[in-house]
């Protein structure tokens, strides 16, 4: 025992100093976009553009209603674009001490509840604003669609993003191998 002190070494080091040699090669995770949570974000930008697009090339500015849908989809398709490279990346290992999980999850749950009300109003002001069977009524109506199945993907994300918050399914080591994705 008295010998014990003399033959360890010991060293210290803190995430920071791992963080800064691999930040000169970002190097996208393919594995996330494997993922459950990573296919759905795909899902959910493709979608979620065509939503936004389809108000857009409408006289939307003329109904407070596609205001709301405009930016309810602009918004969530940009925070998405944000978050999905942010775990395509890898970045968000970086900032080690945010909860990645539970952000995820509540983001999900927002961008669910949004797209919510967001369906709801444009489904709603499809037949008041347009006549049947003209191009901006189609657009809208398709829009509404959409964004309906926008709402389905976050809602998906939501019940990913929780199990991976909860740590269903899956033991420390292999949600610490697979960085963590559902």
């Amino acid at each position: 025992m008295a010998e014990f002190p003399s033959k360890v070494s010991t060293r210290t080091s803190s995430p920071a100093q791992g963080a800064g040699a691999s930040a000169s090669a970002l190097r996208p995770d393919l594995g996330f976009v494997r993922s459950n949570i990573g296919a759905l974000m795909l899902l959910q930008l493709v979608l979620g553009l065509l939503v936004w697009a389809l108000i857009a090339d409408t006289p939307y500015h003329l109904y407070p209603a596609y205001g709301w849908v405009m930016f309810v989809a602009v918004f969530l398709w940009l925070v998405t674009i944000i978050v999905f490279i942010l775990y395509l990346f890898q970045l968000h290992m970086k900032f080690y001490m945010v909860p990645w999980p539970l952000v995820l999850m509540i983001f999900n749950v927002g961008a669910t509840v949004l797209y919510i009300t967001a369906f709801i109003t444009c489904s709603a002001a499809v037949e008041v604003t347009s006549l049947k069977g003209t191009r901006p009524y189609n657009q809208r109506a398709a829009a509404s669609f959409f964004a309906c199945l926008v709402m389905i993907a976050y809602g998906v994300s939501t019940f990913f993003s929780f199990r991976a918050w909860r740590g269903t399914g899956s033991n420390a080591a292999t949600s610490q191998m697979a960085g963590g994705y559902a």
